[in-house]
């Protein structure tokens, strides 16, 4: 089949993806929290971002190319820590791991994802990123950071928008408990949609299972919250030095919307800067992404990499005008999954790499470096 044919936008893929994964599931991967206000000021943002095309540029093919933290990318984009990636779809991890290491682009394994790193370090060859949400006790810190670094994974990103449990209402309202259970409801919804019930019975029912080497003991927890609210922290700049001194590779700060913290985290020590509103999944209050990146950029020298409401290559190419060096997607890559598996995944990046070529074109923009705030339409 000619997916470009007739998949030729992400927003097919996920509308294929959501008859193909269960309600409950659906729920936790596509919703936000409270209104989903700040979801919706994602896209909207974007959409007010105009840059002016060129005329008279003669024919080129774009360069796509670029560097990030000494490493060489054939394209700006990379793939975004999701949590309970394989729930969302069998095996995800280790897909869109060896997806990483075919493309030559970082995928990034959650603290909370299905796998730990000794699984995915066979899968992801040269391109892992490790994901911390910050535990408590530091011997299970740094316990966590060796396993990763002996795994393969060479950049760690402390994520420090979650301080506290979000609501996700959506997801409560769905029936969603962790770990995952089967109710009778939703094991009905499970058998509407037989190819990931069926990969499901192979993986079996997904779980933390880094968090769970560390404690399974659940009685303090409320069925919607995981067993990793028991080791985490709230981290506070005292933890962030901690963590400078005892990672040895690049370390990136995830969940940056405010330029006073960019400042700080350049003279603390960090080696780049995630621009992130967590996709709207933490704060319904929050400013958009696209909104703070202007600020951020000015304040810092230090790479930038951006996430929230990316939905195409023209999206990136907002991103990287406004003064974004790099742009991960989290769900995106999972529409894909859902839609056509590993075919599907692959298919995201031919997407936003088509997207990308074709609006370059459009701009004169015959490499990412003239993707600058020159292009803006005011």
């Amino acid at each position: 089949m000619d997916l470009h044919a007739r998949y030729p936008a992400l927003s097919d893929l996920k509308t294929r993806a959501r008859r193909r994964i269960p309600h409950f599931v659906w729920e936790y991967l596509d919703s936000a929290t409270g209104v989903e206000a700040t979801q919706t000021r994602n896209r909207a943002a974007l959409d007010q971002v105009l840059l002016s095309p060129s005329i008279l540029h003669g024919e080129f093919e774009p360069d796509l190319r670029t560097t990030l933290l000494g490493r060489a990318y054939p394209l700006p984009i990379g793939i975004a820590p999701v949590g309970m990636s394989g729930l969302i779809w069998p095996g995800a991890e280790q897909i869109l791991a060896r997806l990483a290491a075919q493309e030559g682009i970082p995928y990034t394994l959650s603290t909370v994802a299905t796998q730990t790193p000794e699984d995915i370090g066979a899968h992801v060859g040269t391109q892992g990123w490790f994901q911390l949400y910050p535990p408590r006790d530091p011997k299970i810190r740094d316990d966590i950071l060796k396993r990763a670094k002996q795994s393969g994974f060479h950049t760690l990103v402390l994520t420090v928008d979650v301080p506290v449990a979000s609501r996700r209402e959506r997801q409560t309202r769905s029936g969603l408990t962790n770990p995952p259970r089967l109710t009778p409801r939703l094991a009905l919804q499970a058998a509407r949609c037989p190819t990931w019930l069926n990969g499901i019975r192979k993986t079996g029912m997904p779980r933390m299972k880094l968090m769970d080497s560390y404690s399974n003991d659940r009685s303090a927890l409320p069925s919607n919250q995981h067993v990793g609210y028991l080791l985490r922290t709230s981290p506070d700049w005292d933890y962030f030095k901690a963590l400078r001194d005892v990672w040895e590779g690049p370390l990136v700060v995830k969940g940056v919307t405010r330029a006073e913290d960019a400042a700080r985290l350049a003279d603390e020590g960090a080696d780049a800067i995630w621009v992130s509103n967590h996709a709207g999944r933490q704060f319904d209050g929050a400013p958009a992404t696209i909104e703070v990146l202007p600020a951020i950029r000015a304040a810092t020298r230090l790479p930038i990499i951006f996430d929230s409401g990316i939905e195409g290559g023209l999206d990136v190419i907002r991103a990287l005008a406004l003064g974004a060096d790099f742009v991960m997607l989290g769900r995106a890559f999972h529409y894909g999954l859902g839609a056509f598996d590993s075919a599907g995944a692959a298919h995201v990046i031919d997407i936003l790499r088509q997207d990308m070529t074709a609006n370059m074109g459009q701009l004169g923009a015959q490499s990412l470096r003239e993707l600058t705030p020159a292009l803006l339409k005011t």
